[in-house]
């Protein structure tokens, strides 16, 4: 009869300890509809011009079409101050996730862009990983190139 409690028991334990995770996202994340999401929100849509002009530039030797970067493709590594307390130049290192089509992901990339008043302009632009395309998505591909880099990033 013991066997028949405790062995469900442990089962259930092992199953809720398996789902539950203390982990923290690699990059801050602010409480869902708090005034620090909607200003987290409205700074990545001032920034995504700029972004969205470094990766289109990138990309432009590996594919035909531009892939788009979206706000919630983008993440923050890195953000600081480069001039002391309440300095207004700031140094941030974004990942984004560039796509194509109906989400397809291109590739995952680091930038890293100096942000002054009036001025925002790009320091570093590294690329971390390509990823295959679907085979629907190949013809956009410019072959030797984006093949290279897939090789590379593997």
């Amino acid at each position: 009869m013991k066997k028949v409690i405790i062995v469900p028991s442990f089962l259930l334990l092992f199953l809720l300890s398996a789902t539950i995770t203390y982990a923290e996202p690699n990059y801050y994340q602010p409480a869902e509809r708090s005034k620090e999401e909607l200003v987290m929100d409205m700074y990545f849509s001032l920034l995504l011009p700029n972004v969205q002009k470094a990766v289109s530039n990138y990309y432009s030797d590996y594919l035909t079409i531009s892939p788009l970067v979206y706000p919630y493709q983008i993440n923050i590594l890195k953000m600081e101050r480069t001039n002391g307390y309440r300095g207004f130049i700031f140094l941030v290192t974004l990942e984004v996730t560039p796509v194509v089509g109906p989400h397809n992901p291109v590739g995952r990339d680091q930038l890293t862009f100096s942000i002054t008043p009036g001025e925002v302009k790009l320091k570093n632009f590294t690329h971390m990983e390509t990823y295959e395309l679907p085979p629907n998505w190949q013809d956009i591909i410019k072959k030797k190139k984006y093949l290279h880099a897939l090789n590379l990033s593997h």
